[in-house]
């Protein structure tokens, strides 16, 4: 049987499982591995530690589908709303910028659904809190090493985890990364931000008659969203559940703070914006140290090719951009690859 790995359980990652499971006829051992304790990569949701069933997405908001993709990636965007895992975004959302043509849609049981959804289609063995150091050649197969020190032999590997985290990898895949590569790889280029998880008690109301804000003139908050009523999920068993992103600048500024300094400063900006606000039941704060991609790899649609022979190749937004299709994308060109070497 053919065993294949893919590193990292965001959106790219998840739909490459799903779609190789798909497409390729030969018998496949699919795993994924992410270094983090949950799946989702930057479309993740957090559990709320009072109560497990209130939700709130940290990271992706809402998916903006342009015509060209709405057309491009027709089938993608049918089949989750067919299933209930997006739905169209009703809710108002003050200073977001709609273009012509544009489409709008949320994930009514957290933005995690999606990437749920993938991985069941795929029926991927999901490792959590695996985190690869070192990539080797043996025997024609990749010896993937973890923090553990304990190592598991694969056909194929398909990396998508942030371009800094490729480069930082340890072993052969050092030497097999071309000169050229290791530059369009260290040319790739992120946003940091935090994200603030607010959960507070049921029957508790947030009367702003959003269910997101842009924030545009304060130095540390940009965007603010009362959660459930974005997804149109409010219930009398979870309170309003609020979420905060930063500024990019604040966030480089204090990447490397405590995660109780930054929160004590996103809360003191909070109560400048909504005064008045009770103590939350509960709080998650989030650092995106790789957000957003901001300059992508160049001459690399989609994917890059590591090694031929047995294949190892990296996808992601930093080879395209940052968003739902830019990932879809990505994960059509890594398989569209891959296939004639299966």
């Amino acid at each position: 049987m053919f065993r294949v790995l893919v590193v990292g359980a965001g959106l790219t990652g998840s739909l490459c499982a799903a779609l190789l499971r798909k497409e390729i006829t030969a018998p496949l051992y699919l795993a994924l591995w992410d270094k983090a304790g949950d799946i989702g990569g930057r479309m993740t949701t957090a559990n709320s530690p009072h109560n497990p069933r209130c939700t709130a997405d940290l990271g992706a908001q809402y998916i903006t589908c342009t015509p060209h993709y709405a057309k491009k990636h027709q089938n993608f965007y049918e089949e989750l709303l067919a299933h209930g895992i997006l739905e169209p975004l009703t809710s108002p959302i003050k200073g977001m910028e709609v273009k012509e043509g544009e489409s709008n849609f949320v994930a009514p049981h957290g933005v995690s659904s999606i990437i749920k959804y993938y991985l069941k289609e795929s029926g991927a063995e999901v490792f959590l809190r695996q985190c690869v150091t070192q990539i080797n050649l043996r025997d024609n197969k990749w010896e993937v090493s973890e923090d553990t020190g304990s190592t598991q032999q694969f056909d194929l590997v398909i990396l998508t985890m942030p371009a800094p985290q490729i480069l930082g990898l340890q072993g052969d895949i050092v030497n097999l990364i071309s000169e050229r590569q290791r530059q369009q790889l260290a040319s790739v280029s992120y946003s940091s931000r935090y994200a603030l998880g607010l959960f507070y008690e049921a029957g508790m109301k947030i009367d702003v008659p959003w269910a997101g804000q842009y924030i545009t003139s304060n130095p540390c908050i940009r965007f603010i969203s009362i959660d459930s009523k974005k997804r149109n999920t409010e219930s009398s068993e979870c309170g309003p559940l609020l979420v905060v992103h930063t500024t990019v600048p604040f966030g480089v500024t204090h990447l490397e703070h405590s995660e109780e300094d930054v929160q004590e400063l996103i809360t003191q900006q909070l109560e400048t914006i909504l005064p008045g606000l009770p103590p939350p039941v509960a709080t998650k704060c989030w650092k995106w140290r790789y957000s957003q991609v901001t300059n992508s790899a160049a001459n690399s649609p989609g994917q890059m090719t590591l090694h031929l022979n047995p294949f190892l190749v990296c996808g992601g937004d930093g080879f395209t951009h940052s968003n739902f299709d830019g990932c879809v994308a990505s994960a059509l060109s890594v398989v569209e690859a891959l296939k004639s070497y299966i």
